[in-house]
């Protein structure tokens, strides 16, 4: 069994032909070709911290992932990064581990990331340009760059719950992101009302965008809530969405933002349609006045994908080096 470090692993990553691989992920979810297990969530409040396992083999794919991601949030202020983790590939043949790639949660960061811009493209009105980053974090930091480089987005505006993270977060994408207009917005309300997607990328366990802070033909990308008691929507936004993408809908009726709005009576699960069917059409009827919700959970159909991805680039270089 091979054990692969970030630098090895960060050096197969093609973002966009990572992009494709899991959109076909989504799609074969959606045709119930690929297998994926319970997620199992432990929490640990007294250390901020939380860690989730996953896995799933995809179609005929010769091998299959475990996923284990940490997410420890008060890390920065040591000096560390909120995320760690580790992906194991291992043979669908003869069950044999053939790989533990220790991405230290980079992968997980970029699947994640990967799956919100997938989301953004199916959902968002036509000629959506201008960008709303709710977070400071390392998925804040992502959504922005790979909404403007693989979407084409020409502006972005960033709010944070620390100010201070706020403004350095945008004077980093500024100075990143060439030719992009990146701002810091003094408020959730005024973030909202220049957006034309909005992404929410916080850890939060209560509403921060409120229901009457969204205008008609907003697109919404909800990524923090990948586990019990997160939440960063208000429900009643659920209640005026004419669609809400699902990227699991096990899942998200279990857990995060859907969940807490059928609880609330919001919504119903007969309305929900999974990120793979929209792909599979191709396409997402929606009015350019109409508000849309993609709420991502996270799923291991994402880890699989660019796992093997990483894996079959190293096997490339190895037989190349033969």
């Amino acid at each position: 069994m091979r054990l692969v470090n970030k630098q090895e692993i960060l050096a197969q990553i093609d973002e966009r032909a990572v992009l494709a691989e899991i959109e076909e992920g989504f799609r074969s979810f959606a045709r119930d070709e690929a297998q994926v297990a319970p997620v199992t969530h432990l929490a640990f409040p007294k250390a901020n911290g939380e860690c989730h396992i996953k896995c799933a083999h995809v179609g005929e794919d010769d091998v299959f992932t475990v996923k284990l991601a940490t997410g420890f949030y008060d890390n920065p202020e040591q000096g560390l990064s909120s995320s760690n983790g580790f992906m194991a590939v291992i043979s669908a043949r003869t069950g044999t581990p053939l790989a533990i790639l220790q991405d230290e949660g980079a992968l997980t960061d970029l699947r994640t990331a990967l799956a919100g811009v997938i989301a953004g493209r199916m959902g968002a009105r036509q000629g959506a340009k201008a960008l709303g980053v709710i977070g400071t974090g390392i998925q804040a930091r992502l959504q922005a760059q790979l909404y403007c480089k693989l979407l084409g987005f020409t502006r972005v505006a960033v709010w944070g719950r620390s100010e201070e993270k706020a403004a350095t977060l945008v004077q980093e994408l500024a100075a990143e992101l060439d030719g992009i207009a990146v701002t810091m917005a003094e408020s959730v309300e005024a973030l909202c009302a220049d957006a034309d997607v909005i992404v929410t990328a916080t850890a939060s366990r209560e509403a921060i965008v409120k229901s009457e802070f969204v205008r008609p033909g907003i697109h919404i990308v909800a990524v923090g809530a990948d586990s019990p008691g997160k939440q960063e929507l208000d429900t009643a936004l659920f209640a005026r969405a004419s669609h809400v993408i699902v990227d699991s809908l096990a899942q998200c009726i279990e857990h995060g933002e859907t969940a807490n709005a059928i609880a609330s009576g919001d919504i119903s699960s007969d309305r929900l349609i999974t990120l793979g069917q929209v792909l599979l059409e191709n396409k997402l009827a929606r009015a350019d006045e109409a508000i849309t919700i993609a709420d991502l959970t996270g799923v291991a159909v994402q880890d699989a994908a660019i796992a093997k991805s990483v894996w079959s680039g190293l096997k490339s270089v190895e037989a190349d080096a033969r």
